[in-house]
Parts: C-alpha cells; sequence; structure tokens
C-alpha cells in the first residue's frame, strides 16, 4: 500500500490541468503554475518532457499507485495482443478501487483506496481489502451494509459532478463490469495520453 505524498491540488497546479476536475481545484482561478517563478512565460517541452508529464498525470490521476505498480502494470500491457496503450487504460480501469470510484460510492479515487482497505466492499460474494486487486468481465462488486449506511456514500452518489460509465452496469448498491473499456470511453476530465507513456517506457 502506497501513501499519497503530494497534496493531491498541488499536483493539480504542478500538472497545470485539473486533472480529477473537481470544482474546488485551485487551476479553476489560477491557471499557471505554483512558486514566485509560475507565471514565467514557459519554453517548449522536449518530446522527453511531453512523454513525462504525460505518464505523471495518468499515475497521479489514480491516486496511490507508486512508480514500481505503474511501471509494471505497463510492462504487463506491453506483453498483452493489441494495442499497448488501450491494454493499459484497461488494466488500470479494472483496479477495484478504480471501479468503487467510477460507480460514484465515493467522491475521490484517493477515497476509493481507503475504502476498499477498510472493508467496505465485497467482489462476488465474498470481503476484500485489496485496492489493487483485478477485475475480471462479469465481477459484480457491492457494499457491505455497513457501507449502504455510510452518510458519504449517499453524498457521493447524489453528486453530480461525474457520471457513471457504460462498461458498468449498476444495480441498488451492485455494480457489474460489463466489459474492458477502450480509452475513448474512460470519462477522463482531461486528455490522457497513455501512448506518450508507452513511449516513455520504451525508451
Amino acid at each position: 500500500m502506497t501513501k499519497r505524498a503530494n497534496a493531491k491540488y498541488k499536483i493539480d497546479r504542478r500538472m497545470g490541468e485539473n486533472i480529477w476536475g473537481r470544482p474546488k481545484s485551485p487551476v479553476n482561478k489560477r491557471e499557471y503554475g505554483p512558486g514566485q517563478h509560475g507565471q514565467r512565460r514557459k519554453g517548449k517541452m522536449s518530446d522527453f518532457g511531453t512523454q513525462l508529464r504525460a505518464k505523471q498525470k495518468l499515475k497521479f490521476y489514480y491516486g496511490n499507485l507508486s512508480e514500481r505498480q505503474f511501471h509494471s502494470l505497463y510492462v504487463e500491457a506491453v506483453r498483452m495482443t493489441g494495442d499497448s496503450s488501450e491494454n493499459l487504460i484497461g488494466l488500470l480501469e479494472r483496479r477495484l478501487a478504480s471501479v468503487v470510484y467510477r460507480c460514484k460510492w465515493v467522491s475521490t479515487v484517493f477515497a476509493a483506496r481507503q475504502f476498499v482497505s477498510h472493508g467496505h466492499v465485497k467482489v462476488n460474494g465474498k470481503r476484500v481489502t485489496i485496492p489493487s486487486i483485478r477485475l475480471k468481465v462479469g465481477d459484480v462488486v457491492e457494499l457491505t451494509d455497513k457501507a449502504k449506511e455510510m452518510v458519504a456514500v449517499a453524498e457521493a452518489q447524489a453528486s453530480a459532478e461525474r457520471d457513471t460509465p457504460d462498461y458498468l452496469e449498476i444495480a441498488a448498491s451492485q455494480v457489474k463490469l460489463t466489459r474492458i473499456p477502450a480509452l475513448g470511453e474512460v470519462p477522463y476530465p482531461v486528455q490522457m495520453e497513455p501512448n506518450l507513456v508507452v513511449e516513455f517506457y520504451s525508451r
């Protein structure tokens, strides 16, 4: 289990984008970077810099992934048949914490990891506490009886801040992964470029 080393809104400022689409993000008011030199004109970024930023943005979006975990996902994505960048997105979206966040049981990706770690969800009827566990198509995730009564869950579900994607089938307090999503199906608030992530690691 990893611990987030940076405040999420500092990550937004550093990336210069509202990565999670939150209304409270400081980027909504200050689009320039942090620090005393944040408003200086930026020079043209190198190919390496562009690839690095794309990697950081995608890794940060999923909240608590370490570099080791993220690179392992890349290695697995490359070994799979098909487009490596699409495979990478599919692997990231199949993580249990990602599904919990997508179905709006929690308000942030960081809360999703904690929610799973505290034992509030079951997969195919069995309680699971590992946020990184990978779901298969057809797996059913459901809330525990205690979680169904949590105020935070009700507030997250009532929020109009984001929508639930089509590759998740939601019924009451259950959600089913119906297919592995393609990049275009994932509701990212900002543009993600997994192809640049693959280029970064394949240098």
